[in-house]
């Protein structure tokens, strides 16, 4: 289970096995452990500063609790409705997640609804709870887009570009996970200052969210080459949803702005 990945532009190869250790004879792959890493730095950022936001850490941890196993399932769902051609006719593969197969953002969509439903219930400001949310995210998603450098997944197509990579003796391609990683960083960094210096209204740190991240993965995505596809029209589903959602981040923030 090792894949040799090589960036010939910059001289650095790496061999790396997917499976991290056994555990009574179960392999553990690094690609949990790295998407759990990325979970709980998320949490330990949000609970210090989950005050700031006029919140308090037993909200948080609620929230998580119902959260977290919904992200799980809609990222689960949604990959499997966008590939229902093959479900279709293996319907007992549908809840075979071990298997791979799992969408970010059918997760984020499930996690939104999830803390939606308990602000909601709680009766506290779900635009606030959203702001919390959206920086928790970036930072599991920059550090979890590594578990795909380690399963050698989710590349572009082939480039010539300094920053190719090859997986296994093939490509070079553009390296994605990487691509995806460093912009969330660079927007976590940006939405981290944001909250602290210019917090004019709730909500305002996730609409930042939709509008970074979708413009992000709008382009990101289309390098890609195992993309979901909307059937046979050539659309890819991710790539949509970045645009949209990008789009009416920035619609909703122009007209907060004015308010």
């Amino acid at each position: 289970m090792e894949n040799v990945i090589v960036f010939p532009g910059l001289g650095l190869s790496v061999t790396v096995d997917r499976v991290a250790f056994n555990l009574f004879g179960k392999d553990i792959y690094w690609y949990g452990i790295i998407i759990a890493a990325g979970f709980a730095l998320a949490l330990l950022y949000c609970s210090k500063r989950i005050a700031d936001f006029g919140f308090t850490k037993d909200m948080l941890f609620d929230a998580v609790l119902i959260a977290l196993p919904t992200a799980i399932v809609c990222a689960r769902i949604y990959y499997v409705v966008w590939e229902w051609d093959y479900y279709s006719q293996h319907p007992g593969d549908i809840i075979a997640v071990w298997q791979g197969g799992i969408a970010i953002y059918g997760g984020v969509i499930g996690a939104l609804l999830a803390v939606g439903i308990y602000g909601r219930r709680q009766k506290i400001s779900i635009p606030g709870t959203f702001d919390v949310a959206a920086l928790g995210l970036l930072i599991g998603q920059c550090i979890g887009r590594w578990g795909n450098f380690i399963n050698g997944e989710a590349h572009g197509t082939v480039t010539d570009s300094v920053l190719g990579m090859t997986v296994n003796g093939q490509g070079p391609f553009h390296p994605t996970f990487l691509y995806e990683s460093v912009w969330n960083l660079v927007g976590f960094i940006i939405l981290h200052i944001l909250s602290k210096k210019c917090y004019r209204f709730r909500g305002q740190i996730f609409l930042s969210y939709l509008i970074w991240y979708g413009a992000g993965r709008a382009w990101i995505e289309g390098l890609r080459t195992d993309s979901l596809y909307i059937g046979a029209t050539g659309i890819r589903v991710s790539q949509m949803v970045a645009i949209v959602s990008c789009v009416a981040g920035i619609v909703l923030m122009a007209l907060c702005l004015k308010r």
